[in-house]
């Protein structure tokens, strides 16, 4: 086939190279449910010849919401795209109000649904909107279903007019308007080319390790995200099968049946899974507890390519045999890699997890960047812990004065979506403006060192980058979520969300009398005693001016659905501080 410039041209290139008879897999009422290359591309086939039934033009917009990835997504997809049309994915767990907004500013005409809970949502907005017809992936009564498209297409006498349209789509055309999450104000709508996102699939390739039709990875990141959405074309590339997870819940179990090879995280996700490890150890005999430690204790000062030594790694070797394989078993026995992306992520964590041989490969990218800007590589002498690897292929770094990172390149988007100004105001030439402040070192490594908007002064002139302090402060199992403050005040202070779960457990263990809920336990002298030590161990680290003087305790946990996190659980910090604004002035002017 020619060469691959079109995101629907990956199914095609699988199909040829190596077919898999489980390109697909989801979960159906227990079972796992396989589709092949063949069968995927034969159901996108139809999806897009019942998309022309349906009166379907080139350039229109349909819109793509699921609870959780699933094979019919990439059938979707695929056949959105093949007529010209723009695929528009929509975070499920926003408000039924920013679907409002995203439907009626992109003009998405047709809308795939994955359930009743993100129907009930639609339906809301749906009158004040352009949508024709919402297609659901699952079975609700009264609704239509997304075989019904697949049974309207099934008549093939119209697949000359799909290829037609194939072949009018160029690699510079538009392929999907991605709406950024955000953590302030209304989503803006990111426009990727089909050749944004393929240059940055096969750039990226080389750097994951993907043997040719030997490999499984287990997907669970959202697919809506560009994150994701580039691994699931990676993977296709690499003729490696996907299986979608079942809920975020389901992890672990879904990864013992499966035994993937390798997947996607975050690192909040990490750390959850290093706190529920941690936690366990609580529970073990004393000799046992004592060597779960003493490995921990091992990983946490781990080097790549054995810089350690020969008597660390013969050490590592036992604390793996004895502790860290219990660990991979817990996500099937069999994975060797996970990408993290999205946030920083804890350099304890990084060492950690690669000393029990579940390598870490932090990455870096922007919606805007389709995302991947650089990411590491065990092979090549590629990685190095506390940064995000080298640029990939094709893709320039360069650190503009004031520190910020920009970006040049083939996978730099076509601009937001009906907002030229904005688009303008990002762009200096061909460079795009990330907003993150980085540094590349002597051997040609990005580190991350803050976000340029984040960082704010004192009334005594110092700067405080918040995200260091955070990222060291979360280090602590006593605090799930922190927010540094102190913009234009004498000191920096912190809103800090408890552990709530652990603490439990620690008030249980140490048999405290403290009443559980959240509100007594934010109250509890006893509580933010303790939570007081995690900060002045943060503290020490850490400048006089730096440091924080302050903190208040969060009684509510900070999730999506409440609006305190994006969906890719970030902080939304305007939100955070406008919700919070009494604690912050009993912190400031009690």
């Amino acid at each position: 086939m020619a060469a691959i410039t079109r995101l629907f041209d990956f199914p095609y290139y699988q199909l040829e190279h190596c077919p898999l008879d489980a390109a697909l897999v989801s979960k159906h009422k227990g079972t796992w449910v396989k589709t092949s290359t063949q069968e995927y591309i034969d159901k996108a086939n139809a999806i897009s010849r019942a998309l022309l039934r349906l009166g379907v033009k080139k350039d229109d917009k349909i819109a793509v919401i699921s609870s959780t990835n699933r094979t019919e997504w990439n059938i979707v997809d695929i056949g959105i795209l093949q007529v010209g049309a723009q695929n528009i994915p929509i975070y499920p767990t926003i408000s039924s109000e920013d679907y409002g907004y995203i439907l009626n500013h992109s003009e998405s005409l047709y809308c795939f649904a994955s359930d009743s809970e993100v129907l009930e949502k639609i339906n809301k907005v749906k009158a004040k909107t352009k949508l024709k017809a919402v297609y659901t992936f699952d079975y609700i009564d009264g609704e239509n279903h997304y075989f019904e498209l697949l049974k309207l297409g099934e008549d093939p006498s119209n697949q000359d007019l799909v290829e037609a349209r194939k072949a009018e789509v160029a690699p510079y055309d538009l392929a999907t308007i991605i709406y950024t999450s955000g953590t302030t104000g209304k989503p803006k709508g990111v426009m990727l080319s089909h050749w944004n996102i393929t240059s940055n699939v096969l750039n990226s390739a080389p750097r994951v390790p993907l043997p040719r039709g030997q490999t499984r990875v287990l997907s669970f990141l959202p697919i809506c995200h560009i994150f994701e959405r580039v691994l699931i074309y990676v993977y296709q590339h690499a003729g490696t099968s996907i299986y979608y997870a079942e809920s975020l819940d389901k992890i672990g179990d879904n990864a013992k049946e499966v035994k993937p090879h390798m997947m996607s995280v975050v690192p909040r996700l990490l750390e959850k899974v290093y706190d529920k490890i941690m936690a366990r150890a609580e529970e073990l005999g004393k000799f046992k507890k004592s060597l779960f430690l003493w490995a921990v204790r091992l990983g946490e000062i781990w080097e790549p390519y054995a810089q350690n030594g020969w008597w660390y790694e013969f050490k590592l070797w036992i604390a793996y045999r004895l502790v860290f394989r219990k660990w991979r078993d817990a996500l099937g026995g069999e994975i060797t890699t996970m990408v993290s992306g999205s946030a920083a992520l804890q350099t304890r964590l990084s060492r950690i997890f690669c000393a029990a041989r579940m390598q870490i490969m932090e990455g870096y990218g922007l919606t805007e960047t389709s995302p991947v800007v650089s990411v590491g590589m065990y092979a090549n002498k590629h990685f190095k812990i506390g940064t995000v690897g080298k640029p990939i292929k094709g893709v320039e770094v360069k650190i503009a004065d004031d520190g910020e990172i920009l970006i040049k390149g083939p996978n730099v988007m076509m601009g937001y979506y009906k907002d030229p100004e904005k688009t303008a105001s990002v762009m200096t030439g061909d460079y795009f403006h990330t907003g993150d402040k980085g540094e590349i070192d002597k051997d040609g490594f990005l580190k991350i060192t803050g976000r340029k908007k984040e960082m704010f002064k004192t009334s005594g002139g110092k700067y405080i980058i918040p995200t260091l302090l955070e990222n060291e402060l979360k280090q602590s199992r006593f605090i799930e979520q922190v927010m540094v403050i102190g913009e234009g005040e004498k000191m920096p202070a912190a809103l800090i969300q408890p552990n709530f779960e652990f603490i439990k457990e620690w008030m249980e263990r140490k048999q405290y009398a403290i009443e559980h809920s959240n509100d007594a336990m934010c109250h509890s002298e006893l509580v933010c005693s303790r939570i007081q030590k995690e900060v002045n161990r943060c503290n020490e680290k850490f400048g006089k001016w730096e440091q924080i003087k302050r903190f208040q305790l969060t009684p509510e946990v900070w999730t999506v659905d409440n609006g305190l996190l994006t969906p890719t659980l970030k902080m939304k910090r305007s939100v955070i501080a406008e919700k919070y604004h009494d604690l912050i002035e009993q912190i400031y002017r009690p």
